[in-house]
């Protein structure tokens, strides 16, 4: 019973969490009408300050994901933004209206989110001004990216990164408040990134408080100023006391702030779980697994910066330059589409089986999410994560499985593999942005081979360490 279904009552939702506490959600605005089942399901956390997690059925995270809901889930929102910031006309209101249908079918129902996703990427929507759109790593660096491209011109996005680049000053460096992963920074290559007087668009997968958003619009408004921010997400749950400090700064810094998102709603904690600690890897030998290492890099753009992980280590390994990390515009859109396409057709001539799952790491979201959407059927996405989070093998609860290892970008980092089990897949492509080296690699390696898939890709998207380069 540990995996008991929701039940609603008088517009609240409960969630039974094992069996040892429950979560009350009473939704205050749903502008898409979408059902709650469609949008996450719980789990437990072994967290003083929070001991629940929303576990999103859009982000592509902790769960496979067709690619195309989640790039849906960006669509969305850009359109919901693109409402708020366009002229209300009778031509327009149909038009939006219609949108919001098409999506909603896409959301809901996965047959049908490639042709809804393609169909509204055609539109390309403008706006006379410039919008800047920042994603906040790592869960909505995708999110941000997806709600960005719906752009046609006029836009800008970069996501924050807890990558650490000795040699660039960041534009942008905040903290994260009650998160296991603390600083932000943007290191934007066009340092007029933030400047002009158009709206910034912040992009979450989830409001809590608000307190980070809080953070970075300080942050930005004292280098940056203008007079219009929009905090974008997919749920949000802030109380009317967090709602009140946004009213405040917008008082003290003559600003507006205007949320948006999926699902605004209120939630109430019922019961104090007893949780122990749950062994994060699964008690599993090796299996026979035939792992195949290729590259890609010859098909992107790259970027050459030093990287200096949590315990000093430096390496020289590029990037991809149009993941947003660095900051793109909408110019860049052309040639990364071009890229992907490239890399989808050569990943897919790879394939040998029909059930195949395409693996982001860590912020290296969306590009993998994108080639994951043209590898053709029978493809779904997720990616590693630095969420902790309480497995159990109950059947209707949201984590069943899942597998901790030192971060090969950073061994300090503690990285997770949740929701694979044996058998569930004929073959796992995992896209990397960074070239590792074998000993950096060695801890993920040995928990993909504990997974139970005969077959595992591993594709470099960016270049090896130049040669003679060590870490330091």
């Amino acid at each position: 019973m540990s995996g008991s279904c929701p039940s609603t009552n008088n517009n609240i939702t409960t969630f039974p969490i094992l069996d040892q506490f429950s979560l009350h959600v009473q939704v205050t605005h749903n502008p898409l009408e979408l059902p709650l089942e469609s949008l996450f399901s719980m789990a437990a956390r072994i967290n003083k300050k929070r001991s629940f997690l929303f576990v999103s059925k859009l982000l592509g995270k902790h769960i496979p994901v067709n690619p195309y809901t989640s790039l849906l889930s960006g669509v969305a929102l850009a359109v919901l933004l693109y409402e708020h910031l366009t002229e209300k006309t009778e031509e327009t209101n149909v038009q939006i209206a219609k949108w919001k249908r098409e999506m909603v079918e896409g959301l809901i129902d996965p047959k049908q989110a490639r042709q809804v996703y393609n169909m509204l990427l055609q539109e390309s929507l403008s706006l006379p001004e410039t919008i800047r759109f920042v994603g906040f790593a790592e869960t909505a660096t995708a999110l941000g990216h997806s709600m960005y491209e719906m752009f046609a011109d006029h836009a800008s996005y970069i996501h924050t990164t807890r990558e650490y680049v000795p040699a660039m000053h960041p534009d942008i460096q905040f903290e994260e408040e009650h998160s296991h992963a603390m600083a932000h920074r943007c290191y934007a290559l066009d340092h007029e990134a933030f400047a002009g007087e158009g709206p910034i668009v912040l992009v979450d997968d989830e409001i809590t408080t608000g307190k980070t958003t809080l953070n970075i619009i300080r942050d930005i408004q004292a280098r940056y100023p203008r007079k219009q921010y929009v905090i974008a997400s997919l749920l949000d749950w802030r109380t009317e006391t967090d709602e009140l400090r946004f009213v405040e700064l917008e008082a003290e810094l003559g600003i507006t702030i205007t949320p948006l998102s999926l699902l605004k709603g209120r939630i109430e904690v019922v019961g104090t779980p007893q949780l122990e600690p749950a062994e994060q890897a699964d008690q599993q030998s090796q299996h026979a697994v035939m792992f195949q290492t290729s590259t890609v890099a010859d098909d992107f753009e790259q970027l050459h910066a030093t990287s200096e992980d949590g315990e000093g280590k430096r390496s020289t390994a590029s990037y991809v330059q149009h993941t947003g990390r660095f900051g793109m515009q909408s110019r860049h859109n052309g040639v990364l589409r071009e890229e992907i396409s490239r890399i989808a057709k050569r990943l897919r001539s790879q394939r040998t089986g029909e059930r195949t799952l395409v693996m982001g790491t860590g912020e290296f979201m969306y590009i993998p999410m994108r080639i994951a959407a043209e590898m053709g059927e029978g493809v779904l996405y997720q990616s590693t994560t630095r969420s902790p989070i309480h497995t159990h093998p109950a059947p209707a609860y949201a984590v069943r499985s899942g597998a901790g290892y030192a971060s090969p970008e950073d061994a300090s980092v503690r990285n997770f593999i949740y929701n694979i089990a044996p058998g569930q897949y004929d073959e796992i492509f995992v896209l990397l942005e960074r070239h590792m080296s074998e000993e950096r690699m060695e801890p993920m390696l040995k928990v993909l081979g504990q997974l139970g898939c005969g077959h595992i890709h591993i594709v470099y998207c960016g270049l090896p360490e130049k040669t003679g380069d060590n870490e330091q």
